[in-house]
């Protein structure tokens, strides 16, 4: 035999002999179908659960991400996991359920919650809904205690990373290539932009103004053009107490007894049955 194809011989016999094959025990648990990858895609994007930035308060926290309790750095929502999910799970069962209207945010800081619902609404190929997108877009609003006395210590208008352009929003937008026409800014107080706001019909309400004042002033314009079957998502009902207390003023005057679900340590939602 030819010395080098002997030589070759052994090696190939010497590697076949200790080589070693590491296979994957399971299969990857992948979405049912493209939508729901796409949609879990935007999440984790939207809330940076993939490059893990810090927040203001110190390091990359997957628990406090969870949950909404840290600040992003970078991300495009500090509400975390499980109220990403929460939108997902309400604004799914509004299509499939066929309720009309559209879809509102009240307080977007960097537009995060928002490009979720714009998202879904592609995946779903839903072309005849609006995402609105209410802001000052200049922070959060000076308390007005004399008046609304349950805002008295809160002093978020000091805040200043609370305080998010329009431009920078809707350049959030052109990032996920979701700034379109059926995304529509409303700039402004909410006292002032929404009880004029050209929105006939909502099946997504959701509430992130953090005073009493911003939340009721978001329900009194609002709710009533929410349709039945459609969803009252409160961002802050557990963690800011006169968010709380607009809620619960409002929905005892005008005989709301939808159970109210929580979402997380800080969310709440409820079901519009009547």
């Amino acid at each position: 035999m030819n010395y080098f194809l002997l030589i070759l011989l052994m090696a190939f016999h010497l590697n076949s002999a200790t080589a070693t094959v590491h296979y994957i025990d399971e299969e990857p648990q992948l979405p049912a179908d493209p939508k729901g990858l796409y949609i879990d895609l935007i999440k984790r994007a939207v809330a940076n659960t993939i490059y893990e930035d810090g927040s203001f308060g110190g390091a990359f926290s997957a628990e406090l991400r969870e949950i909404g309790r840290d600040h992003p750095l970078v991300g495009h929502t500090m509400i975390g996991m499980r109220r990403l999910d929460n939108i997902q799970l309400c604004l799914e069962d509004v299509i499939q359920n066929q309720i009309p209207g559209d879809c509102i945010e009240t307080g977007v800081w960097r537009g995060g919650a928002t490009i979720l619902m714009a998202a879904i609404l592609k995946a779903y190929g839903e072309t005849d809904r609006r995402v609105w997108v209410a802001d000052s877009f200049a922070g959060v609003p000076p308390p007005n205690a004399e008046k609304y006395p349950h805002d008295l210590n809160l002093c978020l208008h000091a805040t200043p990373y609370l305080a998010v352009s329009m431009e920078t929003v809707q350049k959030n937008f052109k990032k996920y290539n979701l700034l379109d026409n059926q995304v529509v800014f409303l700039k402004g107080w909410f006292k002032d932009t929404l009880p004029e706001a050209p929105v006939d019909k909502i099946a997504l309400l959701r509430l992130d103004g953090d005073l009493y004042e911003s939340t009721m002033d978001s329900l009194t314009a609002l709710y009533p053009k929410l349709s039945i079957g459609g969803y009252a998502i409160i961002d802050d009902y557990n963690a800011i107490g006169a968010c709380r207390a607009a809620v619960t003023d409002y929905r005892e005057s005008h005989g709301i007894t939808d159970p109210i679900i929580r979402i997380d340590n800080d969310g709440v939602y409820w079901k519009k049955s009547h």
